[in-house]
């Protein structure tokens, strides 16, 4: 036998890829790959980081599981639906169901100011106590009409959020914290009544009931189709920890942290205000913290991943009208059920989604660099036991290893 000893060792200590299209794609990857982390590396992650949330990030997140739960909570909501239309068919008239759909628009504003927040990797805890805030507000200046009633709330809310933000981003803490401390020093702003207020305005939102929740329902299914966009997924959730989450994740999250807190306030605003012009009766003094809580189990319910970056479509808007046909359900009922325990209850199973989303949301790996000892996927696979050159039959004649010595005829 015979074989050729340079080319096989070149091929043992340097093997080469047999399919030349292979070679072209696993390059074509490799270079992919490294422009998507020069991209990434503007966060200040460090190269492990990069090169992680390159490989896990980048891909488009799988949206079976949202579309499939979506389907379990628009059974429920339809379930519920069909409990109160028993119970009481005039729910779903007017002027009944103008109450249920302001309330619901209500909700859903603060079910979409969490949302987001989450999204974007700064869950904003003071949702609730800056609605009551604003439903105070309307109480006691809503004589002088919606707008001069709602524009202070507004301007302290907006000033609040960018200062937040500000503080989030310079001293790189986490969103929650942050924004429980603002919470904190809103309900102090929320307890200086020490009773109940009596709402002083005239604006009637049940004239213009069908037009909110309509806006509201707009929102959320134009924000979760928007948030599915790869590009705007990854630019709304850079906040997402990867790696040290104490690294600071550079000017490039600014945006996205200060919009969603200033967006998120805004909604709030308007959930307070709602809450208050709808109410027959005073705007009691409180903590706003279960309003807090429904919010967040709501976002995560429809399926926005408590991690940031991650959501669905349609959640929102079915788990809003489930718990908001709830709500009006168990009033009927009489269910003498606190709103913190509510909150509690939608917080756990949000938790839930939150794992199932996590767990079978996340995308597939994206291809890496080339793999020279993969086997070839046209022809015969290559040993290194066994070179390509080596054959059972000469071919080649070989010299005599014996000369035509004295030994030469004695063979």
């Amino acid at each position: 036998m015979a074989y050729d000893e340079p080319t096989y060792r070149r091929q043992t200590e340097e093997p080469t890829p047999t399919d030349p299209a292979a070679y072209r794609a696993n390059t074509l990857a490799a270079a992919e790959q490294r422009r998507r982390a020069e991209e990434l590396d503007s966060t200040g992650d460090t190269t492990a980081d990069v090169l992680r949330r390159t490989e896990v990030e980048d891909g488009r997140d799988r949206l079976g599981i949202h579309l499939g739960w979506e389907v379990v909570l628009l059974v429920a909501a339809a379930a519920i639906g069909f409990l109160l239309w028993r119970l009481e068919p005039d729910s779903f008239r007017r002027p009944a169901l103008d109450d249920l759909l302001i309330t619901g628009a209500a909700i859903g504003a603060l079910a979409l100011g969490a949302g987001l927040t989450l999204r974007a990797g700064v869950p904003n805890l003071a949702l609730g106590p800056i609605a009551l805030a604003a439903a105070l507000q309307y109480a006691e200046q809503g004589d002088q009409g919606l707008v001069k009633a709602m524009v202070p709330a507004l301007v302290f809310a907006a000033a609040g959020a960018i200062i937040l933000g500000l503080a989030i981003l310079v001293l790189h803490v986490p969103g929650w914290a942050a924004t429980l401390a603002a919470a904190l020093g809103v309900i102090v702003f929320d307890q200086l009544r020490v009773a109940p207020v009596d709402v002083q305005g005239t604006y009637d939102p049940t004239d213009h009931a069908f037009f909110l929740f309509g806006g509201f329902a707009l929102l959320a299914v134009l924000g979760g189709a928007v948030g599915t966009i790869t590009p705007v997924r990854r630019w709304l959730g850079r906040l997402r920890p990867a790696g040290d989450p104490a690294r600071r994740r550079g000017v490039a999250v600014a945006v996205p942290v200060i919009g969603s807190l200033l967006l998120s306030s805004f909604f709030a605003v308007a959930a307070g205000t709602l809450f208050a012009a709808q109410s027959g009766t005073p705007v009691v003094p409180g903590t706003g913290l279960e309003w807090t809580g429904i919010a967040l189990g709501l976002a995560m319910l429809a399926g926005t991943s408590a991690y940031g970056r991650r959501g669905g479509i349609f959640g929102t808007l079915f788990a809003v009208a489930a718990l908001t046909l709830f709500l009006d359900y168990a009033d009927r009922r009489d269910f003498d059920i606190s709103l913190f325990a509510i909150a509690a209850c939608v917080l756990a199973a949000g938790l839930i989604v939150t794992r199932l989303v996590e767990a079978y949301g996340r995308p597939l790996p994206v291809a890496g660099p080339a793999d020279w000892t993969a086997p070839a996927t046209n022809g015969a696979n290559w040993q290194p036991d066994l070179p390509e050159t080596w054959s059972t039959a000469s071919t080649t004649p070989q010299p005599d290893r014996w000369d035509s010595g004295p030994w030469g005829t004695g063979r």
